[in-house]
């Protein structure tokens, strides 16, 4: 390989990572393998009719608009829709305040590119979504891990990690990636007010919030901000920028979130946003707007609901039925993953070898980590919405193979 090109990279590429879950779909592509790795949705959800209706429906109709460049802030009447749906959760936004990214992962990198310099402390959950991590370690971010527990982040611990000085806190809320554990109600209020009174602005990460199988709906933290806070509804103040997207609800493969934060926020978001890529497909836009509109999008997440409810319900029931009685998980309310905690001592990148081997596939845990720290060693992320029922019935028997054995192997018979 040559390397007359290493001297020319920017110091900022040097500590890139590849994702641990991105190479690992490389290999759970074999059909062989059950898969508990990705954050994938179910493709059997996939609303195809309906994309290849509002397809032909946009170009028949719209087609010379919407195969054109468009604005960066994002197809008007999506950004409408988008800030109607929201105010039934209580958020009053308008379009103004929604800026359309190409994925939540766009998203994230405008907000490290706008908030994080060489060096600042962003507060961030123990464990995080690995994306996120990935996106702020980019611009240089340290970081300050606060613990959850089976009630979310340990708001507890807040004061004391808050005097470390962070620049923003990064939160979600609700059926956290990668543990499933939701913040609970009281909690976001603690959040809120210590937020206010350090003056430490909130980056609410939303992308599972409809996807609620039990349980009552908990307000978003940009609610309780404005309510508690600001007594405001509106979005010309606020500590919280909010952040959700169509690829749990729709589909991720047609690249579209959205940030809702203040006008002055959103425009400097736009500034930088044009610099990258001047705008989000406009076609998609289009397209996502046809499919959502007219509440067809409510009763598709209904769909959704029910699917992956059973799923959860499978793992769960197959945990129980399979894994030792040393071995523990979450049990999520809503969202994709479940998050299991082995003795210690056990070693799940280990034990990732040997579950390949039983052909079957989690994260370790290492990876959702800020410093791919030790605490992850022996926690796995398992996805439950991408399999069928019978496959993680059999999924998790073959994973409790790989974890005896190596729970056999740490206690030797004498």
């Amino acid at each position: 390989m040559s390397t007359a090109w290493k001297s020319r990279y920017a110091n900022r590429t040097l500590g890139v990572k590849s994702s641990a879950i991105r190479e690992l779909l490389k290999v759970t592509q074999k059909p062989e393998i059950i898969s508990f790795a990705g954050g994938l949705p179910a493709p059997d959800v996939f609303p195809v009719q309906r994309f290849e209706q509002a397809c032909r429906k946009v170009l028949s109709e719209h087609g010379p608009m919407a195969l054109q460049y468009g604005t960066t802030e994002g197809y008007q009447p999506l950004r409408e829709m988008i800030a109607h749906n929201m105010a039934r959760y209580g958020i009053g936004a308008n379009a103004d305040n929604v800026l359309i990214t190409s994925g939540s992962q766009q998203a994230l990198d405008l907000i490290g590119k706008l908030l994080i310099n060489r060096g600042d402390r962003i507060l961030i959950e123990a464990p995080t979504y690995l994306g996120a991590l990935q996106a702020f370690s980019v611009y240089g971010a340290q970081y300050v891990p606060v613990e959850v527990d089976e009630d979310g982040l340990l708001t507890e611990q807040l004061e004391s990690s808050l005097r470390a000085g962070p620049k923003f806190m990064y939160v979600l809320p609700n059926f956290q990636n990668p543990a499933g554990v939701t913040l609970s109600e009281g909690r976001r209020q603690e959040l809120i007010l210590v937020a206010d009174k350090y003056g430490i602005p909130v980056v609410e990460d939303d992308p599972y919030g409809q996807l609620r199988y039990e349980g009552e709906h908990i307000a978003p933290l940009v609610v309780l901000d404005r309510q508690n806070v600001r007594r405001d509804n509106g979005f010309t103040l606020g500590n919280v920028i909010y952040l959700s997207t169509f690829s749990k609800t729709l589909a991720p493969g047609i690249r579209l979130a959205w940030i809702v934060a203040p006008e002055d926020v959103i425009s400097r978001l736009v500034l930088l946003k044009q610099a990258a890529d001047l705008h989000t497909s406009t076609f998609n836009q289009y397209v996502a707007y046809e499919v959502a509109r007219d509440g067809f999008l409510d009763q598709h997440v209904k769909l959704i609901r029910q699917v992956y409810r059973e799923r959860r319900d499978a793992m769960l029931q197959a945990l129980h039925e399979y894994f030792p009685h040393e071995v523990t998980w979450t049990h999520p309310k809503g969202g994709l993953f479940l998050w299991v905690s082995m003795p210690e001592g056990t070693d799940s990148q280990a034990l990732l070898n040997a579950a390949l081997a039983e052909e079957v596939a989690f994260v370790p845990g290492d990876c959702f980590y800020a410093d791919n720290g030790h605490e992850g060693v022996r926690h796995m992320r398992l996805n439950f919405s991408h399999s069928q029922p019978e496959q993680i019935h059999e999924g998790i028997r073959r994973l409790s193979v790989a974890i005896k054995m190596q729970l056999r192997s740490r206690h030797p018979m004498h």
